[in-house]
């Protein structure tokens, strides 16, 4: 059962029934392997409507959808999250940090495991900020690094500090280096993810609502995070490489950066520029996929 998911929960198999409660799906009322059983991708990325688009777009990528198709979401029943299907591709979103993207997480790898998926490849698209990069790169995340640069999720449960490893799979990352060279249509790099636990002080910007810290700290910080290999900075990698870890996933974090942070702390970006850069991950993405199928 090696290409399996592997659920590190000993007391699921007691349970007669799972409900996926921020899904709103269960296994007492839906058919997860008539579902789900054919799924071998899982994008996930922040926001609803992000991945709703990303589902059309994979659709007519792959052939399987006609234009202006509309795609029902899966988890209508509740607000939380959304989630789309077609073919073996789904594509979920996940939130705002840690916390959120963390809950998701359980669910979805629970739901994997119920439909009896095999071979699966789970990858995070999203935003980021650079460090040294020109607004528009795309960075494929090595290792998820905390805010001390440590390649580690740091976790209490139960009271006491779990420390649990954030490395992704190389292998895979390499594989989608050569798809961006194949592409040659935007600058991509392998490099160090940063994940902070918010959006203002814990990235060291100067524009939140408390800031106790000069702008000459700051730049020192952001260098510091450069010089160990930090090439973007976001809030849900570390959690999202230690889940995969230890659920035995393939997994990948490919992220477009929307501004250097060595410049600037406000993405000023036109929207239109915004959009074609939050474009960038999903081309990527969907090229890597339609290869992965034989359909490049």
């Amino acid at each position: 059962r090696e290409n399996f998911i592997h659920l590190c929960n000993p007391h699921l198999e007691k349970m007669k029934e799972d409900i996926l409660y921020h899904f709103a799906l269960g296994t007492g009322t839906h058919d997860f392997p008539t579902l789900f059983g054919d799924v071998k991708f899982v994008c996930v990325g922040g926001s609803p409507s992000r991945m709703k688009a990303f589902i059309a777009y994979i659709a007519e990528e792959l052939g399987l959808g006609s234009p202006g198709c509309d795609y029902p979401n899966i988890c209508a029943g509740t607000d939380r999250y959304a989630m789309y299907k077609v073919g073996p591709v789904l594509s979920v979103s996940h939130g705002m940090g840690i916390p959120s993207i963390s809950i998701m997480l359980h669910e979805l790898i629970k739901l994997l495991y119920h439909a009896k998926c095999s071979d699966i490849t789970i990858i995070r698209i999203g935003t980021s900020g650079g460090i040294g990069l020109e607004p528009g790169s795309v960075v494929i995340t090595r290792q998820s690094v905390d805010a001390t640069f440590k390649p580690q999720l740091e976790q209490v449960v139960l009271g006491k500090t779990v420390i649990r490893s954030t490395n992704l799979d190389e292998q895979l990352a390499q594989e989608l280096m050569q798809c961006s060279k194949e592409i040659g249509q935007f600058n991509t790099v392998i490099g160090n993810t940063m994940c902070t636990l918010d959006f203002y002080e814990g990235q060291g910007r100067l524009d939140g609502a408390i800031c106790l810290y000069d702008e000459e700290e700051k730049l020192q910080y952001l260098k510091n995070a450069y010089e160990s290999g930090v090439r973007n900075i976001e809030m849900e990698s570390s959690v999202f490489a230690a889940m995969c870890n230890l659920s035995g996933v393939k997994a990948a974090v490919v992220c477009v950066t929307l501004l250097n942070r060595l410049e600037g702390d406000q993405i000023s970006s036109p929207h239109d520029v915004l959009v074609e850069y939050q474009q960038r991950p999903q081309k990527l993405v969907g090229y890597f996929i339609k290869k992965s199928l034989g359909k490049v």
